[in-house]
């Protein structure tokens, strides 16, 4: 299939200023695309008419706020495209199913379905929020961002296994493990989500950590189809 290249190199202008939150000059945006400083002064005004670019001190180049709204505009559609996977999970682990996304230093249910039977109803609902260093989401966030020297054990060791485990640590009793949906290979998404499973009863981990893990990599398809293969989903 044949590309159109003003778009694709367009995109990957947004793409290279999403990498430098400081912006970068016409003259380097120009020498990363291998094209004359031309095309490029009409590629980035072409995106600023859009307000996806604008131009600051000394001529550089950063995201506009049109990104910002289109980022706004795309998070219903992934919730509502991640539903039936995350309703599937449920209803396979026998679990109450969530997805969690970062805001700051805390962690946010986005979504969360529930199991139809099989185990006690727990109190982790849409719109629950904990810190980022607690509980299965939360170190799974962590997990799938690259790593730090000084981070929690349990972040480092989510990211060898790919899934957090917790118990009892946000709600006595209850059972949770999750899975990044960004790896730390990735590039930086508006959206920093983990899917996972909470159950106040005994929760067969080892059962449901690959079924977790496979919903992940099913959301990191939707999320981010170009990279989702070489990112191990």
């Amino acid at each position: 299939m044949s590309t159109l290249q003003t778009l694709d190199r367009g995109l990957r202008v947004l793409e290279l200023l999403a990498e430098s939150p400081a912006g970068l000059s016409i003259t380097a945006l120009s020498d990363a695309l291998e094209v004359h400083k031309a095309v490029t002064y009409r590629l980035v005004a072409t995106l600023e008419a859009r307000g996806l670019v604008r131009r600051g001190g000394e001529g550089r180049v950063a995201l506009g706020g049109g990104v910002m709204a289109l980022a706004a505009q795309f998070e219903p559609q992934f919730r509502a495209a991640a539903a039936p996977l995350l309703r599937d999970l449920a209803r396979q682990t026998r679990a109450a199913a969530f997805m969690s996304v970062a805001q700051g230093d805390s962690c946010v249910a986005i979504l969360v379905e529930d199991a139809d039977q099989g185990v006690l109803r727990v109190g982790y609902r849409l719109g629950s929020r904990h810190p980022l260093t607690r509980g299965a989401s939360g170190q799974a966030i962590l997990a799938g961002r690259a790593p730090r020297p000084d981070e929690p054990e349990a972040v480092t060791r989510a990211r060898a296994q790919g899934f957090a485990a917790t118990r009892g640590e946000l709600q006595t009793g209850a059972v949770g493990v999750a899975s990044p949906v960004l790896t730390p290979q990735m590039a930086e998404r508006p959206l920093e989500p983990c899917v996972g499973v909470v159950a106040m009863a005994d929760l067969d981990i080892a059962a449901a950590a690959p079924a977790v893990q496979d919903c992940a990599a099913a959301l990191r398809r939707l999320l981010a189809p170009e990279t989702a293969q070489t990112a191990g989903g």
